[in-house]
Formats: C-alpha cells, structure tokens, sequence
C-alpha cells in the first residue's frame, strides 16, 4: 500500500512500506511540521493585476503554502490575489510587505467563502486561520489579537494613538465626545486647529450654560488674540437679543444712532451714541429784525438803522455770537431782545449794543440768570 500525504504535504506511510527510508522520511516529516509550525516564506507577488497560487509539495519543504509566517513582497501595479489549495487547514501569520496602493486578497483558490484583503494603505500584519470547513465553499477567518474595541465597555492604550492617517469618525450622525476626567482639560497640542466641514458655516459654542472664554499661554494672558478674516470679509460680533458687546471694560450701545453722532462715555464705562455740539454756524449778513439759533453766529449790519435780534428759549449750554459787520453799532445800535420769560443778564429788559465794532457771546445758564455774555 502506498504512502499517502496530508493537505500540507507531510506523508503518512503505510505498514511495510519504505523499508530502509524510515529515518529520512521521518526527519523530512520533522522538518515539514516545523516549518508548518514556525516557518518562513517570502513570496513575492509583484506584477499588474493577477492571481498567484500558494502550493503544498508532498514530502518537501519547497511549498509556498507550508509555513507558518508568508511574507508578500515585490512592487504591485494592480489588485492582487493570492489562493491556497481547497483542502489546508492552518494558521497563517500574513505580512503584506508589497509597495504600490493596491489591495491584496487571501483567499482558498475556488469557492464562496469569506476572504481575507489588505486595504491598498495596509501595509501590516495579519493572523488568519484557513478552516477547510467546506469542501467547497471554505472559509478565511482573521484572528483579532486585540480583542474588539466595540465590546470592550473601558478599553484603555499603552501608548499614544497612531491613527496612522486615518480620521475618528463616529456613525449614524453622532457626536465625538472627547472628555478628560475631573478637573482635567483637554490639550490640542498643534499650531493650527480647523473646526468645520468643508465650505459650511462652523460654530464654537460651550456644552451648556456657560461662557465661552479665549486666553492665551494655558490662561496666563501673555500673548495675543487675532482674529483675521480672509478675503476682505467682516468679522461681525453679535450680542443675544438685547445683550451689548462689552470691549476691555467699555460697554456699546446695541442700536445704531442717528447720521453725524458720536460716541461719549458717562464716565462709568457705559457708550452712547450723542449729537454733535459746540462749534459756530456762520450766517449770511444780518440787516433786520431776526430771530436768533442756538449754535448760529450772525454778522450784524446796522448801516441803514437799528437792527434788533430775539432770542430763542434756551437750554443749559447754548450759544448765540454776534459781531458788528460795519462798524456801526455806534451810529445805529443792535437790540438784543429777551423772549417772553427769557432773561439777559438776569434782567427781563431789552439789551442795547451800541459800541463800534462790538462782538460777544451769549450762553444761556437757566431760567434766573437766562442768557450772559461771555465776554464783556
């Protein structure tokens, strides 16, 4: 009766059979299942697109299939497959090795079975055990060394996370939550952070109630904070509903004003906006009775006759200039008349101006001393 040989090639003699060869069959037996156990192969699979076929050579140690640790190596330039014959049953450690992004396939050489493929990027490791569990249809199956993070409730690293270019996503539109422990902060340890998702608005908000705050050098305030907009773009800063922008202290008002005011401060840190005052509006050459502004000053004409000016109600602060255009106050006077309850001088009567080139201010105080000259 002949000899006849496993799935990996190592022969099972027959009774009577190999009289004399015992002993090197035996040792060539020895050295299969050492190698089956703890051997190594190189296998080079470089190339385009094709399928490579590890083999089993009965009673020898000349087959690709017949060692513990395969090795792919050699410059792909396509997708690539690499099969096992039907019937072996073995662990395999699987290193990929090869260069060029393609992917690389272990499966059994016919059959529907599961497979095993590295990723065009993975470069790495695998522990795949082939199961011969169908004559037909037989299975690849990848041995996790780590476990599955998926069912571990606390997993925890021995040493920082390579995410080896890869992104940490999460499924089904759920958030990334990265949270330390007790008072613990989080550190992003990069000179440039980007938040948002392609072209879309980003948004930085607190996880909560409370205020969002942007220091410098772990909160010791010793650098600066820029913003910068690119492309000529506004950066604007909106309050919440009737909330103001408080800038170093200085609290704005949260509505514009009207055309032409300012900024004043009460003194307290508080701004509003507030009308321009102070200053003359010259008019044009006065030679009759008028009615004076506030804020106007008039160059008055008496070279025809007397020319009277009244005065308008006034408010704490107001001002009214008058200058004698032609020298004539003293040939012809100009009559400063007070208004109804309005005073000059703290005296309800008329104010008589009758020297040559004369030129004054009226300021008004309030209602008992009414409108006094500010330069006599």
């Amino acid at each position: 009766m002949a000899s006849t040989y496993t799935p990996l090639g190592i022969e099972k003699m027959a009774t009577g059979e190999n009289a004399g060869t015992w002993g090197t069959k035996t040792n060539a037996n020895l050295d299969l299942i050492e190698q089956v156990l703890g051997g190594y192969k190189a296998v080079s699979i470089a190339g385009g697109a094709q399928t490579t076929a590890l083999t089993v050579a009965d009673g020898a140690l000349t087959g690709t299939a017949q060692a513990r640790m395969i090795e792919f190596t050699g410059s792909i330039t396509g997708n690539q497959i690499v099969t096992i014959p039907l019937d072996v049953e073995n662990f395999y450690i699987i290193k990929n090795t090869t260069s060029g992004s393609y992917t690389v396939q272990f499966k059994y050489a016919s059959g529907s079975g599961d497979t095993f493929t590295f990723a065009t990027t993975n470069k790495g490791t695998a522990i795949l055990f082939a199961t011969a569990n169908d004559g037909t249809n037989p299975d690849i199956i990848e041995i996790q060394t780590g476990g599955d993070v998926v069912d571990d409730t606390s997993p925890q690293l021995g040493g920082n996370l390579d995410v080896n270019g890869f992104d940490i996503i999460s499924t089904s539109n759920a958030n990334v939550d990265i949270v330390p422990n007790g008072t613990g902060d989080v550190t992003l340890q990069a000179d440039t952070v980007q938040v948002g998702d392609s072209n879309a608005d980003a948004t930085i908000t607190t996880n909560g109630t409370g205020n969002l705050t942007l220091n410098t050098n772990s909160g010791t305030d010793s650098g600066t904070i820029t913003i910068v907009d690119a492309a000529n773009g506004n950066i604007t800063i909106t309050p919440n509903g009737s909330g103001n922008i408080v800038l170093d202290g200085l609290t704005f008002p949260n509505a514009d004003g009207s055309a032409d005011n300012f900024l004043k401060t009460n003194g307290s840190g508080t701004l509003s906006f507030a009308e321009v005052s102070g200053g003359t509006s010259w008019q044009a050459v006065k030679t009759s009775t008028f009615t004076a502004v506030a804020g106007e000053g008039y160059f008055v004409n008496t070279t025809s006759g007397v020319v009277t000016m009244n005065l308008p109600a006034g408010t704490l602060g107001d001002e009214i200039v008058f200058i004698d255009y032609a020298g004539t106050f003293d040939t012809y006077t100009f009559t400063i008349a007070a208004n109804g309850s309005e005073k000059i001088n703290a005296s309800t009567a008329d104010l008589t101006v009758s020297v040559e080139r004369a030129a004054n201010t009226l300021v008004y105080t309030d209602s008992t001393q009414g409108w006094l000259l500010k330069n006599k």
